[in-house]
């Protein structure tokens, strides 16, 4: 019983970061380019060329997120390299 409680929790841990990172960053991107792209629209349709300052911090703050993980993703994979040839422990 205490290996199929250890495994189901491995389980939902996996499925999390899978989640996360899978569908989690695109989704995160997506809502950036969503927020850059937010426009206002006149009554006659035409597209009025105004964006927000909060609209273009929150497309940072996405984009700052998704390069973040990105950067930390590569870090990690890349830790027994660093190790072995730099002498540099990350973590």
């Amino acid at each position: 019983m205490d290996i199929l409680k250890n495994t189901a929790d491995s389980l939902w841990q996996i499925v999390l970061v899978g989640l996360l990172l899978g569908a989690g960053l695109p989704a995160i991107f997506a809502f950036g380019l969503r927020a850059l792209d937010s426009r206002s629209h006149s009554a006659d349709g035409s597209t009025v060329e105004a964006r927000s300052h909060l609209a273009i911090a929150a497309a940072v703050t996405c984009f700052a997120v998704v390069v973040i993980a990105i950067v930390t993703g590569i870090l990690f994979i890349m830790q027994g390299f660093l190790s072995h040839t730099f002498g540099i422990e990350l973590f």
